[in-house]
């Protein structure tokens, strides 16, 4: 027999998965602990074979769920059992929760909204690797015309040039605009030089009548606003 089959009702994992799959149904992905939820992410990925083992040994290396989801595919593979299968799940959850938040934020008024809008940057980027440049650009209803990254750099460092800032926030037609870079280093404590590129960004985009509403650094550790802590 193999994978522990019974003679007679085939596989242990397959009840398992369908009476996993009816309780996430019935009571919902609260109900559950995430090993559970990460196991079920796995289903897909290795269809003949328990992926409970697997699940609590992604989470046992990397601390969390939300640490697996956004561990780089290099470390993910160090996991005996992790192949390309398993990592595209894994990052398709990550693309599809990041692609949920994104979609809600372009519904709505960005400064009513201002929470939802920081859960998004801290989601999309504290985890990275490299240090990123973004920017939301937005309408004069304060709405949502386009989230792009400017610019990626190294662990601790990201070019930025404000005529390309300026230059795109007219291209899209903007009358504001959110900056948000990540710290790879997890203390999202603003530097000297983060204070200085976004005065400069301000400085050029008041000229022509666009609006910095804030500038967001994030980290593993949590976030800071250049506004809030009253230096811009």
């Amino acid at each position: 027999m193999g994978e522990f089959e019974d003679s007679q009702s085939g596989p242990h994992y397959k009840g398992h998965r369908t009476r996993l799959r009816q309780r996430f149904l019935k009571a919902g992905p609260d109900a559950m602990p995430d090993y559970e939820l990460l196991e079920m992410i796995l289903f897909r990925a290795i269809p003949r074979r328990d992926t409970k083992p697997l699940a609590k040994e992604l989470l046992h290396k990397f601390g969390d769920f939300a640490e697996v989801l956004n561990a780089p595919e290099a470390r993910l593979k160090e996991v005996k059992g992790v192949g390309d299968a398993v990592v595209t799940e894994i990052k398709l959850i990550k693309a599809t929760s990041l692609r949920l938040m994104q979609a809600n934020l372009e519904k709505k008024e960005i400064i009513g909204s201002w929470s939802a809008m920081v859960r998004y940057v801290c989601a999309a980027m504290a985890h990275e690797q490299r240090e990123q440049f973004r920017i939301i650009f937005l309408d004069k209803r304060n709405q949502v015309i386009a989230d792009e990254i400017q610019a990626e750099g190294t662990v601790d460092h990201t070019p930025v040039y404000v005529r390309e800032v300026v230059r795109r926030a007219l291209e899209v037609g903007a009358t504001a605009i959110i900056l948000a870079h990540n710290h790879p280093s997890g203390d999202p404590t603003p530097s000297r030089a983060d204070i200085s590129m976004t005065k400069q960004i301000m400085e050029a985009l008041d000229k022509i009548g666009i609006l910095v509403h804030d500038h967001i650094i994030v980290g593993r550790d949590g976030h800071a606003s250049l506004k809030e802590l009253q230096l811009i």
